[in-house]
């Protein structure tokens, strides 16, 4: 199945239940994202497959308020205009290690038993 756009106009008038909002959208099974869209932030896009429109609108209502759903739709998948591979050179690491360089672990801090 072909992952989904889900948009929905939720009242928010506090951050208390922006935060409660996105809380719900990501607890539903098989969301991969959600983020606000538009220019006041009131929607939320949740993206993912095999997601439930209706349960999360119900959900969103249940804890939040009024809620809309403004879109269901399939997700435009971005293509690559030019794909160009370029082989990235790697240079070598040279790790050098001192052979005289001691660790002392065991005269730390003393120990003392009570």
């Amino acid at each position: 199945m072909a992952k989904q756009k889900i948009v929905v106009k939720v009242t928010m008038n506090n951050e208390k239940k922006i935060r409660k909002a996105l809380k719900i959208a990501v607890s539903l099974s098989g969301v991969e994202s959600a983020s606000f869209v538009g220019s006041d932030k009131t929607q939320i896009a949740v993206t993912g497959e095999r997601v439930d429109s209706v349960e999360l609108a119900n959900l969103l209502r249940k804890g939040i308020g009024y809620t809309e759903l403004v879109s269901v739709g399939p997700v435009e998948e971005k293509k690559p205009a030019a794909a160009k591979e370029t082989n990235p050179t790697v240079a070598p690491l040279d790790f050098t290690v001192n052979p005289y360089q001691y660790y002392y672990g065991s005269y730390g801090m003393p120990y003392y038993a009570y």
